[in-house]
């Protein structure tokens, strides 16, 4: 215990974390440092997703594949042309579908239907939440039991 603490009074400089480093040219030289809003000028500027509207048109559809579980049509008039948009669309609409005719028939089941009704229906949010996060974050993963459904082609 004695040699860590007299190794840290005599040189702190020599007990800096290798992952902590700054290196002299970094400090003189402020344009090589990391800009996230450069970050996607770098690279092969004959790339069309390296153009700011091929990353705008993916951010588009990314927030349409999202919003389309809260309003399932958005991204049908917004990227009409968009696969990524419509199979989000599609997973929404099944969704919305299956979450309407479970309660309606829940309802109807007197005593055993009203009990199982509040788990079918976190049942719901959760596919929708998990639909969400896969929409804004540009994944098109099938939603879990009615994921393999397709309305809209």
């Amino acid at each position: 215990m004695q040699e860590q603490n007299v190794n840290s009074n005599t040189n702190p400089a020599a007990n800096q974390n290798s992952d902590t480093k700054i290196s002299p040219e970094a400090d003189q030289n402020s344009d090589t440092n990391f800009n996230p809003e450069a970050a996607p000028k770098q690279g092969n500027s004959t790339s069309k997703n390296a153009s700011p509207e091929g990353m705008e048109e993916n951010a588009n559809e990314k927030t349409m594949g999202g919003l389309a579980y809260l309003i399932f049509f958005l991204p049908l008039i917004a990227c009409p042309q968009s696969q990524y948009a419509r199979f989000h669309a599609n997973q929404a609409l099944v969704l919305v579908i299956v979450a309407v005719a479970g309660n309606i028939i829940l309802g109807l089941i007197p005593v055993v239907g009203w009990i199982i009704m509040p788990i079918f229906s976190i049942c719901i949010v959760a596919l929708e939440i998990y639909g969400l996060i896969n929409g804004f974050t540009g994944k098109m993963k099938k939603l879990p039991v009615i994921g393999s459904i397709t309305i809209l082609k």
